[in-house]
């Protein structure tokens, strides 16, 4: 076995200086989010500005330290590191102080908190792919999917109790790790399925639905086999999704909390909100349209500057990209995340260690989750459901579980010409 003479043997550099160049691009958006004529200094740390700075230097220091320990510890410690996040899900159930609603953070004296469900996907992902690569495991059997879905079902259900909604949607971005894995297509044709059928539902009404159902169950078996297996499955899905629609009613006005309810009509024009839940994603609209193609500047950002669009340096960081930087600048970022996206794949795809092969999906489906639903909602794509983007956003938690998902995975492709299990 091939011994290593430096944390720095067979680092993935591209990953390395995309962290750096998002964390950076990050931290002065975030001071330009913040920034008013009367600020002192950078080192401000009563500013988020300030305080960032001090979680991305601490990040640092984490990705170092990860970097450090032996590749073989993130398998070994697999499970442990599952069953310490779950116990600080519940735990944080009972002394948690609530934040915006949702009671998921704990307080460490006046100026420190922290929030476990940002690392529960880093321990989701990792006790997946040890699971999975363990010896004798087959993905085909029935009991390993059940365990698996029940790995990934349970800190979305304990942040769902948090009342995270936002949060606990981000798991299921493994259905596309399951999806490399063998499981088969036609279980994300039926999340995209359930999906189409609440939006139309919302739409229109139940019994449009299932017309709209009907109409397309009878056109698929006029185009296939005009047999009574071939009716009985269609006419069966039709049955299923008619009833799925009747059940949205049900799940929007006992399930879904009011702002959530009156979020989903909002963005799909059923109401019309400005001035209430629809304020933010309004004011973000203007602020990004109105940096057109090149921007208006560094800190020259009108609605940032006058403070119209509230979370401007958690949730809707994006569209200080896109007033200050315009157009040219909003393409770097998603130019910049696909990068990172396609570098994770690759360098997933290259590993001998299915472990690694695992866990580089996990790491790829989180961001590319929160990439794409942060920056759909900032410009009225999706309903605010509350995540960060990652390495851009303001927020000591989800810069640290971020940063540990990420060189996680750097240290263990360092380790690709081995079998890590």
């Amino acid at each position: 076995m091939r011994k290593q003479n430096s944390i720095f043997d067979n680092i993935d550099w591209v990953m390395v200086s995309i962290f750096l160049v998002m964390i950076f691009l990050g931290w002065i958006s975030i001071y330009a989010a913040v920034y008013n004529e009367e600020h002192k200094s950078i080192l401000d740390t009563s500013e988020n500005y300030g305080k960032q700075l001090i979680w991305i230097g601490s990040s640092i220091f984490i990705a170092a330290v990860i970097l450090l320990i032996d590749g073989k510890f993130y398998t070994i410690s697999a499970y442990p590191v599952y069953g310490l996040v779950m116990l600080l899900l519940i735990l944080v159930l009972v002394f948690g102080r609530e934040v915006s609603g949702s009671k998921s953070w704990f307080e460490i004296g006046s100026n420190f908190r922290i929030q476990p469900a940002e690392f529960g996907k880093f321990a989701t992902a990792l006790v997946v792919a040890k699971y999975l690569s363990t010896m004798n495991i087959k993905f085909e059997d029935n009991k390993t999917k059940l365990i698996t879905a029940a790995f990934i079902a349970t800190p979305a259900l304990l942040i769902l109790l948090q009342n995270d909604t936002g949060s606990a949607l981000v798991y299921g971005a493994f259905l596309f790790v399951l999806y490399r894995e063998g499981l088969s297509g036609n279980f994300l044709m039926a999340g995209v399925a359930v999906v189409l059928v609440f939006i139309v539902t919302l739409l229109f009404d139940p019994k449009t639905m299932m017309w709209i159902v009907g109409v397309i169950a009878f056109l698929i078996f006029i185009a296939g086999k005009r047999n009574w297996k071939n009716a009985l499955l269609i006419g069966g899905t039709a049955v299923v999704f008619s009833g799925m629609s009747y059940s949205v009613g049900y799940v929007v006005d006992n399930v879904l909390e009011i702002h959530q309810k009156t979020r989903i009509n909002v963005m799909l024009g059923k109401e019309d909100d400005p001035k209430g839940v629809g304020y933010n994603v309004n004011q973000s609209k203007i602020a990004i349209g109105s940096g057109g193609f090149s921007g208006k500047g560094f800190l020259n950002g009108t609605q940032t500057k006058y403070k119209f669009v509230p979370e401007q340096s958690t949730d809707f960081i994006f569209c200080t990209v896109g007033e200050e930087w315009g157009f040219m600048g909003a393409f770097v970022v998603i130019v910049l995340f696909l990068f990172l996206l396609v570098r994770i794949i690759y360098v997933a795809e290259r590993q001998k260690s299915t472990f690694t092969r695992i866990y580089g999906y996990g790491v790829a489906s989180i961001l590319f989750f929160h990439f794409a639903v942060n920056i759909a909602m900032t410009i009225g794509l999706a309903p605010v459901i509350g995540i960060p983007l990652p390495f851009f956003s303001y927020g000591g938690s989800s810069l640290w579980a971020f940063t540990i998902l990420l060189f996680v995975f750097i240290k263990l492709d360092a380790y690709r010409m081995q079998l890590l299990r």
